[in-house]
């Protein structure tokens, strides 16, 4: 494809973005609506935004670079999705009757609202925003180099710059509008790009010529082995278990039956989704299996396969997916710099009349940590994988605990998250284990979980009642919203240090 007509195309559509960003943000009037849409998303807007982060970035460079790669291994992705979204739906879809703002609050929420809880994941929740942002940015520049034949690194700056301009305008009603919009046109492309491309290769038959015959085996188990196989869609699964911007279309919805029904269609259409990657990326092994880097199968195919129209479409959605899964994350990540990481370290939110230039730093700040790390890999299963194993997946292990098992308490809490990471890491250091999990997440959530059980049976139970930690999280919340002003944030007076008396009650 031409690489000036794909450009001038692109920043066309960056400018749609801008304004529909602006369009969509016209009636926001506080910080609620800024960064949860007002908490009142109906179902199709849910519906959208989650399908086209399911089939962003991870289906369209990851999924599809694994199946050219490893066969139909490339449909573990979308089934490790598929099963994540539909448990999310299941076990959380009601935490939304809590209110809460931030995943911070859920887990400590789980604990007895303890503040050293809410502290310790703010932080690995703002890491983990930025390491799903990173990832996002990594397969958006991915698609722009392979497409513009621009430098790599140059292609993820250009990236970040172009959709850290809509949010900081549009904030996450702009987001889910653009999520849902590209949704549609990206769920189509990649049916379409299928049919196509196993028609050009002359059938199904043709589709195992070029790959090794392991390759072919059911999943691929046969090349992979039954536990890294596993460990991949259960890794994929606890991304989206522990996924802060997952979690915020939980709160940002307009109630649980509209967040379950929404996550249920997702997660059925997803699971038939799954082996379309598998197939696109089989597809470009037979018609070019020396790719330089798998994780350009999608770019190549389309813009080999489809007529110039089309394939200059579903290119442009399938960056756009990246970008509005990314903003998704950006938010995330501004939230919790902002709700929780800058009330840590000074006791207070910022000052109204610096909150816009606060938050456009916060923007820079998370973007820029993000590109960063996007800097240093090139491999997206590779990134996504290590990082929720090292991350995320004591997150996931500490909300299953506390959702269901009463005698959880706060120092477990603390357990749960240390042995996690801890685990991850002895994992990633020894090559033998590696090999023979394929990815550290089975063996990071044991240690979470056993640790987290042994160190709440080994202390006090937790003294406080889910409606008086409940009390104490709306207590701070109402302490924030009765200084806000019509811009949404607080006076620059209102300390959290000075909360109503209800916090002594800890």
């Amino acid at each position: 494809m031409n690489s000036t007509l794909f450009l001038t195309s692109f920043a066309a559509y960056v400018v749609f973005l801008i304004w529909l960003g602006w369009f969509v943000s016209r009636n926001q009037k506080s910080g609620e609506d800024f960064l949860l849409g007002g908490r009142g998303l109906p179902m199709f807007l849910v519906l959208g935004t989650t399908v086209a982060t399911m089939v962003g970035t991870g289906s369209s460079m990851g999924a599809v670079g694994f199946g050219y790669s490893n066969g139909w291994a490339g449909a573990l992705y979308g089934i490790g999705g598929a099963l994540g979204i539909l448990l999310l739906a299941l076990w959380f879809a009601p935490v939304r009757k809590l209110n809460f703002m931030t995943m911070s609050e859920e887990l400590a929420y789980y604990v007895g609202a303890n503040r050293i809880v809410k502290n310790v994941v703010g932080l690995l929740i703002f890491i983990a925003s930025i390491g799903w942002l990173g990832a996002h940015i990594l397969g958006g520049g991915m698609y722009l180099a392979w497409i513009a034949d621009i430098d790599l690194g140059l292609a993820k700056v250009i990236i970040a710059a172009a959709f850290t301009i809509y949010v900081v305008i549009g904030g996450y009603t702009a987001v889910v509008w653009t999520d849902t919009i590209q949704a549609i046109i990206l769920f189509v492309g990649f049916i379409l790009m299928a049919v196509m491309s196993v028609n050009y290769i002359g059938g199904f038959e043709n589709l195992y010529a070029s790959m090794e015959p392991s390759t072919t085996s059911f999943l691929a188990i046969e090349k992979l082995g039954i536990v890294p196989a596993l460990s991949l869609a259960v890794v994929i699964g606890v991304g989206v278990l522990a996924t802060p911007s997952f979690r915020q279309r939980i709160y940002s919805g307009k109630d649980v039956s509209t967040i379950r029904r929404s996550f249920v269609a997702s997660g059925v259409l997803y699971l038939f989704f799954s082996i379309i990657p598998a197939v696109i990326g089989m597809a470009a092994h037979a018609m070019n299996p020396s790719l330089d880097n798998p994780n350009f199968s999608f770019p190549f195919v389309a813009a080999t396969m489809l007529p110039v129209g089309i394939g200059l479409i579903v290119l442009i959605a399938g960056l756009s997916a990246t970008m509005s899964s990314a903003s998704s994350d950006a938010i995330a990540g501004v939230s919790i710099l902002l709700r929780d990481v800058y009330v840590m370290f000074t006791g207070k939110v910022p000052p109204k009349e610096r909150m816009m230039k606060y938050s456009r730093l916060a923007l820079v700040i998370v973007i820029g940590l993000a590109l960063l790390f996007a800097l240093t890999s090139d491999d997206i299963i590779g990134y996504i994988t290590k990082m929720i194993s090292t991350v995320m997946s004591g997150m996931f292990v500490c909300g299953m605990m506390g959702r269901f098992w009463s005698r959880y308490n706060w120092q477990g809490a603390l357990a749960t998250l240390a042995g996690a990471s801890l685990a991850s890491f002895g994992v990633m250091m020894n090559s033998d284990l590696l090999t023979f999990w394929g990815n550290p997440v089975i063996p990071s959530c044991l240690v979470a979980l056993v640790a987290g059980v042994a160190v709440s049976l080994m202390t006090r139970p937790n003294e406080i009642s889910a409606e008086m930690a409940r009390a104490i999280l709306d207590d701070e919340r109402a302490l924030m919203e009765m200084a806000m002003s019509d811009t949404g944030y607080l006076d620059e007076d209102k300390s959290l240090e000075n909360r109503p008396p209800l916090q002594s009650q800890r």
